[in-house]
């Protein structure tokens, strides 16, 4: 959270009561009606005046069209960061995450498309899972095995149980003994590492080191490199934008419009969700935080997932600024956790 700004008592209570009503009105919010709806043991005139200095210090703001205020991007982030009250997922709620997530846990793509589409209508909001990222898991080993006489089947092993097989064609064959000799001298150098950190420099000097076999060793590196790109076979699944067009901010086509091309650009959601696997916890960006001009509008509660405690995914709810924080900071984090629990039995065999 970091530094918590210096805010008076009062001053919070009625910033978390403007913040409450309007999440759950969408109406402005006056003086009036915070003093009618939430006891604050002060007057509507005390509570104008500090509603007035909290639009003066950046945390509420006023429609032109409204006397009414409602929180700025500053007022949610202090909201969000030091006053909101998590509300924890019903016991209801948790069995149905459970027991849908087991009914579809043999296939890794079938469970994630699922969680998107229960995420969503769990929220009321729009839900994206970002699949199992082979790229955040770690070498484990190599395998190399003759298929005939000049071509070689490449293994690549990898925790937490992704494989990527190749096949290399050698100018000359190789007997099982030397291709045994290459897959340990090649296991022994990359064992261990995290994926993300196996860069092309390493792979040269591995090839230097392994002369000898030059040319079958130049296919085989390059198919450990085509394994380790950035984007192969992740994909992003969505679920419920039609949600937003239910949220009265989005009544407008043209708010609309700017938030949903979001979810038609791959690269961009897939941008948004693979920088928060590395994150611990749950993750909140409120509007232009994301620096995306879709998300203007939008704030995207995130969590990622982990694979026998290797972080390999993660997923999201994208609504409104005026988001239900409080419940859906718990609803993702809860997802999260059991997603990563069905993928570890899917994956780890």
């Amino acid at each position: 959270m970091g530094f918590q700004p210096l805010m008076d008592d009062r001053k919070r209570r009625i910033l978390e009561a403007v913040t409450d009503d309007y999440i759950n009105t969408a109406e402005p919010v006056g003086s009036r009606t915070i003093a009618r709806r939430y006891n604050l043991g002060v007057s509507p005139a005390t509570i104008r005046n500090e509603m007035a200095d909290l639009e003066d210090s950046g945390y509420l703001e006023q429609p032109h069209t409204s006397a009414g205020r409602i929180p700025s991007q500053k007022g949610y982030r202090f909201y969000v960061d030091f006053i909101m009250k998590l509300k924890p997922v019903s016991d209801e709620e948790r069995k149905r995450i459970r027991r849908t997530l087991e009914q579809k846990r043999r296939e890794i793509d079938l469970t994630v498309e699922e969680t998107a589409r229960m995420l969503a209508h769990l929220s009321r909001y729009a839900a994206f899972v970002l699949s199992p990222i082979s790229r955040a898991g770690v070498f484990r080993r190599i395998e190399l095995l003759p298929v005939d006489g000049q071509t070689v089947l490449v293994i690549l092993i990898m925790d937490p149980g992704f494989v990527r097989t190749h096949l290399v064609t050698t100018e000359h064959a190789l007997t099982r003994q030397q291709l045994a000799h290459i897959a340990r001298f090649l296991s022994s150098r990359l064992a261990d590492l995290p994926l993300s950190r196996i860069a092309s420099s390493l792979l040269r000097d591995i090839k230097a080191e392994l002369e000898d076999y030059t040319n079958f060793i130049d296919a085989t590196v390059e198919a450990i490199a085509r394994s380790l790109e950035m984007r192969r076979e992740e994909q992003v699944y969505s679920d419920g934008q039609v949600n937003l067009l239910e949220q009265p901010e989005f009544q407008d086509i043209s708010k609309a419009r700017s938030v949903l091309e979001l979810f038609a650009e791959d690269e961009a959601l897939y941008s948004l969700l693979s920088g928060v696997v590395g994150d611990p916890g749950v993750t909140v960006t409120i509007g232009r935080e994301a620096g995306h001009p879709g998300m203007s509008l939008c704030s995207m509660v995130c969590a990622p997932y982990e694979v026998r405690g290797v972080p390999m995914g993660a997923l999201g709810v994208v609504g409104p600024t005026r988001m239900h924080y409080s419940r859906v900071v718990t609803l993702v984090e809860f997802v999260a956790e059991n997603l990563g629990d069905v993928l570890t039995r899917i994956l780890v065999t």
